[in-house]
């Protein structure tokens, strides 16, 4: 029988992840010592069938997880971002990106790059306004969308007042150590008409504004559909990249659900030394606490690598 090469690779994940996956079925979510050797941040609903968000950060922590992330973060009353702090320092654990300025998704705005001043001026407020968010939470990178196309107004120039506008906004979260992180989105399946549509459009844009306080956030699920290509377009932008978000593509599920070779992405994330978080932006691919260990044991698979 001839064994093609990518039912070998799948075969060594799914070897990887088999005592990972027996040690979380056999433990039913009791704590796991080991704490994983990058900070991925899974987010509210990674581990729902253990209770609320202060019980999910802490099963979390249980299994070794390093970070946590929340894009709700903006949205939730004080009194939760304050509980939501305290858990994390509490369990030593990193807060990660939350978003600090929404797009409306089903109106096709806030055109950034368009003809109208009034839309970049709610974007500076959201990032105002973000700040004391952030210092609330003790997070250090912040979200932010740049908005859909404006078919009137020819790319180059849109590029451009994108690029002075996140100048500003560096100018606002720079002098507070706080780093806004864009994100590219993809087109052809989640988020037509977007500006920034690649992790290369995003290096220009951090590159034009020059300011520590503008950087790009590399959401691989993203740029997999998008442009594929994945570690070479990273090594390339890499001095722009402030913030990393896993989720396998199709689906976006857990590593080791569809094409892309986490193994290898972890293996370069630490040959690069990356000490930053890796937000699990992605939901499990089995429903209810089978999927949790499940989600537990495919970050076992690819941290092992």
């Amino acid at each position: 029988m001839i064994v093609s090469r990518r039912t070998m690779i799948a075969a060594g994940i799914a070897a990887a992840a088999a005592p990972a996956l027996a040690a979380a079925q056999g433990g039913g979510g009791s704590a796991n010592a080991a704490r994983f050797s990058l900070a991925y941040a899974p987010h509210e609903g990674s581990f729902a069938s253990r209770g609320g968000l202060i019980e999910q950060i802490a099963f979390a922590a249980d299994q070794g997880f390093r970070a946590w992330e929340d894009n709700e973060a903006r949205k939730r009353p004080i009194a939760q971002q304050n509980a939501m702090a305290k858990a994390l320092a509490d369990r030593g654990m990193t807060m990660g990106v939350f978003v600090a300025s929404m797009p409306a998704w089903a109106d096709f705005r806030p055109l950034l790059g368009g003809n109208d001043d009034a839309e970049r001026d709610a974007f500076l407020a959201d990032i105002t306004s973000s700040v004391e968010i952030a210092k609330r939470l003790d997070a250090k990178h912040m979200t932010v969308v740049t908005g859909f196309m404006d078919r009137r107004v020819p790319e180059d120039i849109q590029t451009a007042r994108v690029i002075d506008l996140m100048r500003r906004a560096g100018d606002i979260v720079a002098p507070h150590g706080l780093v806004l992180v864009m994100e590219p989105l993809n087109t052809r399946t989640n988020h037509p008409g977007v500006y920034m549509q690649s992790i290369a459009r995003g290096y220009a844009v951090a590159r034009g504004a020059n300011s520590p306080g503008v950087k790009i956030l590399a959401d691989l699920y993203h740029e997999q559909i998008q442009s594929g290509n994945l570690i070479p377009t990273m090594e390339a932008c890499w001095p722009e990249i402030g913030y990393i978000q896993f989720g396998d593509n199709p689906g976006r599920k857990e590593p080791g659900t569809g094409e892309i070779n986490y193994a290898n992405i972890v293996r370069w994330l630490r040959a690069r030394r990356y000490g930053g978080v890796i937000g699990m932006e992605h939901g499990n691919s089995v429903a209810d606490r089978a999927g949790e260990e499940r989600l537990v044991a495919a970050y076992r698979a690819i941290d092992a690598a």
